[in-house]
């Protein structure tokens, strides 16, 4: 099956917990650029975008030799902004990769389009990434979002709670889902239209509203939890394990 796929990197400048986390250093470049570079290096899209609402993030990627698109108006998440940016463009999948996850690898992306290949029925509208976690911690964490699937891997839900209840911990796995998703481009386009449920507007998590209109959403299993950048104790993180790179 050929399959055209693109990345699409959503740069909101202000972010809730840490501002300008994109824009922080990191081995020398700033956290928005490593991640550029880091997904266009696994040579598996067509083409990579990043999708900004910023003027000095825009200028940044272009100036490096990338592509940028500037975002037209204010969005509610990640998914409304690339599906704006993502209308003109022809492309069968869109990987939307966050932008302060410098530490993207390939095999996670390869594992997200194998999906794809594999579904000639369409039945999947989107796929996403999920890791073991084991700590207590992490798993009370409402920062953590934890996912619970099905025997084909499919989710059943997302949540910011410890799921599923831990009643008995015998031989029990939890999963926290990485906030990495490939697309069907209809389905991605789809996002903005469907109507926002209760249970998204009470986790706050925007996959949920597929959930809730009735869509598969195929996890992916990685053992790659990655270094994401919500807080500066993870930049301090991202600059320790880039100096062992």
């Amino acid at each position: 099956m050929n399959m055209n796929a693109i990345a699409m990197i959503p740069a909101r400048f202000a972010a809730t917990r840490f501002p300008a986390k994109l824009m922080q250093d990191l081995g020398g470049k700033p956290v928005i650029l490593r991640t550029y570079e880091a997904t266009k290096a696994t040579d598996l899209f067509s083409e990579v975008y990043v999708v900004t609402d910023h003027l000095g993030i825009f200028d940044l990627i272009v100036n490096s030799g990338g592509k940028a698109i500037m975002s037209t108006q204010d969005y509610e998440c990640g998914s409304d902004r690339i599906a704006a940016a993502a209308t003109p463009i022809e492309a069968d999948i869109i990987v939307n990769v966050q932008g302060d996850e410098p530490f993207i690898e390939v095999n996670s992306l390869q594992a997200l389009l194998a999906v794809f290949k594999a579904d000639t029925a369409h039945k999947i509208s989107l796929a996403s990434l999920m890791y073991p976690i084991s700590d207590l911690q992490e798993i009370q964490n409402p920062n953590a979002v934890k996912v619970v699937v099905n025997f084909q891997n499919h989710a059943l839900y997302f949540s910011r709670a410890p799921i599923p209840f831990p009643r008995d911990l015998s031989g029990l796995q939890y999963f926290r889902h990485k906030g990495v998703y490939a697309f069907r481009k209809a389905a991605l386009l789809a996002f903005p239209k469907m109507q926002m449920g209760p249970l998204e507007k009470a986790e706050k998590i925007e996959a949920i509203r597929y959930l809730e209109h009735g869509h598969q959403i195929k996890m992916v299993l990685t053992s790659e939890a990655g270094i994401g950048i919500d807080v500066p104790e993870d930049l301090e993180k991202a600059r320790a394990e880039w100096k062992l790179n």
